[in-house]
């Protein structure tokens, strides 16, 4: 899942970057409301994590315009100071899904990011399983055959996704967008050596075959019930 952190206390957001990334996330950071809706227009995001009070303009109106903009949409959830009645009413009203008032513990953060992405249940769905292959986002647990698989936290995320996605062929560039950040280099090997470990793993644990290459395009999760 990719996520976009707007927020102009750079300490802060640099520190939501690196614990979502953590997490498994894919983290971009964008400081003022010029960059937000910039990196808005050019990648696909699940969530966008949004501060009100920016240096160039206000959190709402870049709300609003990314609602405006069409295609599909990430849920946002509203970070701010700002904590009277008038002001959650309306960032609701301007398209936010949540709202949550600083300062905040950075676990009730994750449990309302897992809330959210969850509303969603056919594309970001918290347990999705392919035969043997169990995976549990909330719990970030991997099973195969109900024994525990140990996957880094970016094996882990293309994994959700290749099994969000069954039968699919899945380009690296499609890969790239939703499992890496802005600073993934597309002219690295990084997707392919993130399979071959992902593979490695899955065919200790049993599983061999389930990830398919689609010679020059990228990769299938073979469709398994």
């Amino acid at each position: 899942m990719r996520v976009l952190v707007v927020e102009d206390e750079v300490e802060l957001a640099e520190a939501l970057g690196v614990g979502l990334r953590r997490e498994g996330y894919a983290v971009d950071v964008a400081f003022d409301a010029r960059g937000a809706l910039e990196r808005f227009a050019v990648a696909p995001y699940d969530l966008v994590l949004l501060d009100l009070n920016l240096p160039d303009g206000d959190g709402l109106t870049v709300c609003a315009d990314m609602r405006r903009a069409g295609g599909p949409q990430p849920r946002v959830l509203m970070l701010t100071a700002r904590d009277s009645l008038e002001d959650r009413v309306r960032g609701l009203d301007e398209g936010a899904d949540d709202y949550l008032v600083k300062p905040f513990a950075f676990p009730e953060l994750l449990a309302r990011v897992r809330a959210l992405l969850r509303r969603d249940a056919d594309a970001t769905r918290a347990v999705v399983e392919a035969g043997p292959v169990r995976l549990d986002a909330a719990a970030r647990t991997v099973t195969v055959s109900g024994e525990p698989l140990a996957l880094t936290a970016k094996e882990f995320a293309l994994l959700r996704y290749m099994m969000l996605h069954p039968g699919e062929a899945l380009s690296t560039e499609q890969l790239l967008d939703h499992v890496w950040d802005e600073h993934a280099d597309p002219f690295t090997n990084t997707v392919r050596v993130t399979v071959s470990n992902l593979r490695r793993k899955l065919r200790d644990a049993g599983v061999d075959g389930i990830i398919e290459t689609v010679v020059g395009f990228g990769y299938r999760l073979e469709a398994v019930s």
